[in-house]
């Protein structure tokens, strides 16, 4: 979810959900440490629950910014081994780690030695040529006993080689029931599924079937009032707090907006997040369209949200 899940998409989807741990985009250890680009952390206080997913390569270098980040107020630290970026590959980090366990496995015990929260890492079945049904249990294996009781499985193999990172989201073949025979190997880890899960309907069907958890992103951004508005209740048997639908949703956000925009920000750093909010109702076209073209003008403010709230109408998500 790297570009995607900033700090104003974190906020924009806390209001829909008090329950769901949200997760950062990928924070590099080496811009932590070695760069000094704290403002990576920036968070709002009211996004809480919230982790942090480092991606390194270097134990002491992720042990520092383990300690960054927890002193920096997140809810858990997470070590990404799954993400197929150009830009990570080059680095020795993302889902080429899955070729080297041993490393992974010093990493975190590095982490967890210098943190004061859960260390979990979330990973692939495998990568390029290996066997997936060999790999990851090995792989889990080494994690679990470096420490690790919470790991998220994206339950598709990556290719490095070939293949772009969207891709890599879609051609792959999903084996949810390797990841799923995992929990029956592990049965004293945490064990959440990843990938291609669309809907309240299944990320359900999956928790039946002996998943902990389930990690939805795509969807969860391009149409999040079907997800995470009824999440609350459906997931997490609790009564939802906050805004019931998508126009209050919006209307929400418009103090948010207003001290962005005087704070120097651009509407469209936060507007750009809220594109999907009206997904098949009426008026979405127009509300996007309004967001698109105006929110990137200079001195744009929270007028151009007023604008396209006026083509939807306030009806429950």
């Amino acid at each position: 979810m790297m570009d995607w899940t900033d700090r104003h998409c974190r906020y924009l989807h806390r209001l829909m959900s008090r329950q769901v741990l949200l997760y950062t985009e990928m924070v590099t250890a080496p811009a932590l440490v070695r760069g000094g680009a704290l403002h990576l952390l920036d968070h709002h206080p009211a996004e809480h629950p919230v982790a942090v997913q480092l991606g390194g390569s270097d134990p002491a270098e992720l042990a520092a910014a383990t300690a960054i980040s927890c002193d920096a107020g997140y809810n858990e630290i997470n070590l990404n081994v799954g993400c197929p970026s150009d830009r990570v590959k080059c680095g020795c980090f993302g889902a080429v780690l899955m070729r080297h366990p041993a490393l992974v496995a010093r990493c975190v015990a590095a982490m967890k030695a210098a943190a004061t929260v859960p260390v979990t890492v979330k990973c692939r079945i495998g990568v390029d040529e290996q066997t997936p049904a060999q790999v990851l249990p090995d792989f889990i294996a080494r994690v679990r006993d470096a420490g690790v009781t919470r790991i998220q499985v994206h339950a598709r193999k990556a290719w490095l080689q070939g293949l772009s990172p969207k891709q890599n989201r879609e051609i792959p073949p999903l084996d949810y029931g390797l990841v799923r025979r995992m929990k029956d190997h592990f049965p004293g880890l945490h064990i959440s599924v990843n990938g291609g899960i669309g809907s309240l309907d299944q990320a359900e069907s999956l928790l039946a079937e002996g998943f902990d958890g389930v990690m939805v992103g795509r969807a969860a951004y391009h149409g999040p009032c079907d997800i995470l508005l009824a999440a609350d209740a459906r997931i997490f048997g609790v009564p939802a707090v906050g805004p019931r639908g998508a126009w209050d949703v919006a209307a929400a956000m418009r103090p948010y907006i207003a001290g962005h925009v005087e704070r120097g920000g651009r509407l469209h750093e936060v507007t750009r997040h809220m594109l999907g909010l009206f997904a098949g109702r009426p008026g979405a076209r127009q509300w996007r369209r309004v967001l698109s073209e105006q929110g990137c003008r200079a001195g744009a403010g929270p007028e151009v949200l007023d604008e396209a709230l006026s083509y939807v109408r306030p009806v429950a998500a």
